[in-house]
């Protein structure tokens, strides 16, 4: 049984795909298992993501993001309107949590994504085979599983 898959044209298609928690290879896959847990394989291709080595990397950046983000947006507000400091006590902590809920998985699916993209990390016989295809087939080709 085969199945057509498109490769990513460059790293951004690849890293846009594992931010959309899909498979950097095809696209279709779902990247994770469990909320933070990369499948051992794509269930729609079956790349093998297995081999990531993400480990806090997702975390920083996360917190750098919402950092950047936040803390302006908290300083204005604190600036310009005048609350109760219990309003202040339970709105920031809880957007900040919320936006970093948001954002860990995706850019956890960036980062592997851009590792898979790179052929780090036990990822080089995906890229060797990538850039193989990319030599001989055009850019579709059919995977046979």
């Amino acid at each position: 049984m085969g199945s057509t898959i498109q490769l990513p044209k460059d790293a951004g298609q690849a890293m846009m795909r594992g931010f959309k928690c899909r498979c950097p290879a095809c696209g279709e896959g779902k990247l994770f298992r469990k909320f933070l847990k990369v499948s051992d394989a794509c269930p729609a291709c079956g790349e093998e993501l297995h081999h990531h080595r993400a480990d806090d990397f997702p975390a920083y950046l996360t917190i750098v993001i919402v950092g950047h983000i936040l803390i302006p947006v908290v300083l204005a507000y604190e600036l310009e309107m005048t609350s109760a400091m219990w309003v202040s006590m339970m709105l920031w902590p809880v957007v900040g949590l919320a936006m970093t809920m948001g954002l860990l998985q995706p850019i956890k699916g960036s980062v592997v994504a851009l590792q898979w993209w790179l052929g780090m990390h036990g990822f080089e016989e995906a890229r060797t085979k990538r850039t193989l295809a990319a030599e001989t087939l055009p850019p579709t080709r059919v995977l046979s599983a």
